[in-house]
């Protein structure tokens, strides 16, 4: 067996010089965090900060945004099951499942068997799951309008369709 020389088990990548001082990280809008990053990336940066600033918009009302979702999704379409509900919001059953025991706990939303099948749950907002969203959506509106800002309804619609697009195509 032959032993491996220091020069192959060297990395091969090149190291910061520690005499250069501290790696800039870039701020959003520079370098590859601006217009010519990748697509895919600026999509998640951009959500990134909607998604921060949406839990601070919230904060005082004590809901968050993965909260904000469901209940959302669930005035849109009363009645539909946690799976549903995990698979219109993007989260995991487990998140859906400790969301929903949360806002049922909070009286903002209550289960109903399905009238056929009746294992599965059906969850429709309360009254006072409905004020609560209210509430959350004025102030969310307040920040649709900024991420709409400078935009005119031609080009708005055409941002539209293209993360619809992106959506069903991908």
């Amino acid at each position: 067996m032959s032993r491996k020389t220091a020069a192959v088990t060297r990395s091969k990548i090149p190291h910061h010089a520690p005499d250069a001082g501290p790696v800039h990280v870039p701020a959003a809008g520079e370098g590859k965090r601006g217009e010519q990053g990748y697509l895919g990336y600026l999509l998640r940066q951009a959500h990134a900060a909607v998604r921060l600033k949406m839990e601070r918009t919230l904060t005082d009302l004590a809901v968050t945004s993965p909260q904000f979702a469901v209940l959302t999704m669930l005035n849109a379409y009363p009645g539909l099951s946690g799976a549903d509900v995990a698979r219109l919001t993007f989260l995991t059953p487990q998140t859906v499942g400790v969301i929903i025991r949360n806002l049922a706990r909070d009286g903002a939303i209550t289960m109903t068997p399905h009238p056929v099948h009746g294992r599965i749950q059906q969850w429709t907002l309360t009254p006072r799951g409905a004020t609560l969203l209210k509430a959350c959506r004025q102030r969310v509106l307040e920040l649709e309008k900024r991420l709409a800002r400078g935009l005119d309804d031609k080009t708005e619609a055409a941002i539209r369709r293209w993360l619809t697009g992106i959506a069903t195509e991908l």
